[in-house]
């Protein structure tokens, strides 16, 4: 068994030896990434005439480069991708437009995963995962939704959600309601500045102005692209593929990040007692993938090494696993057939300091019960 006190005296060494980003593999994959989405929107406007399945078929391939290239813009997000901080910024927020989000928005909030990872005190991953004392207290009404609300096959509605429409959503509803601030301000202080009246307004949508301001620009970004996609093949070609790629390729990505931390008996701390290293070591998964869809996900599912130190390029972190296999042989391995059945950890046992299953909740009622 390796213990996380090995795990930390080798965690320096490991990290130095592969924390240098290479800016040749990295435009290699931009390159890799940016290419084929090209060229199979130019397939998908030439197929929209002649086969309805086959213009499909490049919508699901548009959305695995989705996919590619959100886990890329994540990877800028940590500032590992290319060596320099501009050319991480500057693609991080090409693929933030290609896949919906606002990259510096969503890095921040990334970045609050990473320093808690295994603190489920302070950050329930992306089901938002409820204990074990939350879900006894519902109603079973409320815990039929809640069961069904974490179901694989709803996973693409989740995608459109997260990618699609939460972004422009929040963003519209954050500027209507500084437009309506500035409105009232300036009524109650016409002789101050619009700077000084937008300074007072405190948006539930953005934490601050430079937040504001790359989800802005992201925002027109994005609406840009719609308007010149729809004007270059149709609107009634564009918009058809555009949902469903992106909201697959967000369904891939959400159920890559459940499994990676949801799984059977994954390490859930609450704050005091919480050890990072514990979390790397027993609460992150090893994504056994297809060698394809590990070149796809810009080898995401070597997670563990992700959250070993997030400043390990994607490009490093097979030869940093190979390299230092001795140190991960308890990490939970996670074949892609073994993945709905991990989405079934739904639950956070406190006591415990785990993720467990309904049904192991259900067995230890029974036991409970039993005279």
């Amino acid at each position: 068994m390796v213990t996380v006190a090995r795990l930390k005296s080798a965690k320096r060494a490991v990290i130095n030896a592969h924390t240098r980003p290479d800016n040749r593999k990295a435009i290699t994959q931009v390159v890799t990434t940016l290419a084929p989405m090209a060229m199979l929107w130019w397939a998908a406007a030439w197929l929209a005439g002649r086969s309805v399945w086959l213009t499909a078929g490049a919508a699901l391939l548009i959305g695995l480069f989705v996919l590619r290239a959100f886990v890329l813009m994540h990877e800028c997000g940590h500032r590992s991708l290319f060596r320099g901080v501009r050319l991480n910024a500057a693609f991080g927020f090409t693929f933030g437009v290609l896949t919906g989000m606002p990259q510096y928005v969503w890095s921040r909030r990334h970045d609050f995963h990473h320093a808690t990872n295994g603190d489920w005190e302070k950050y329930r991953g992306a089901l938002n995962t409820f204990s074990v004392a939350e879900y006894e207290a519902l109603t079973e009404g409320q815990r039929r939704s809640y069961r069904r609300s974490r179901s694989i096959w709803l996973a693409p509605v989740a995608g459109f959600v997260y990618l699609i429409f939460n972004p422009r959503f929040t963003w519209l509803k954050g500027n209507i309601g500084l437009l309506g601030h500035l409105i009232a301000a300036k009524r109650s202080r016409p002789g101050s500045s619009i700077r000084e009246l937008a300074a007072g307004y405190k948006s539930g949508q953005w934490e601050s102005w430079e937040a504001w301001r790359h989800m802005s620009w992201n925002n027109l970004a994005v609406l840009s692209l719609w308007a010149l996609m729809s004007w270059a093949v149709g609107p009634l070609l564009f918009f058809p593929v555009y949902v469903l790629s992106v909201s697959l390729a967000g369904a891939g990505g959400l159920v890559l990040f459940t499994v990676q931390h949801n799984f059977n008996h994954s390490y859930a701390s609450a704050t005091r007692g919480w050890d990072y290293d514990a979390a790397a070591l027993h609460g992150t998964s090893f994504l056994i993938l297809p060698r394809w869809l590990n070149w796809m996900t810009a080898n995401i599912g070597y997670h563990h090494v992700h959250h070993l130190s997030a400043r390990i390029p994607n490009y490093c972190l097979v030869r940093c696993h190979d390299d230092h296999q001795a140190l991960f042989t308890d990490v939970t391995r996670i074949r892609l057939a073994e993945v709905p059945g991990a989405l079934r950890n739904i639950l956070w046992d406190t006591d415990a300091r785990r993720i467990i299953s309904l049904a192991e909740w259900d067995s230890a009622k029974a036991r409970a019960a039993a005279p």
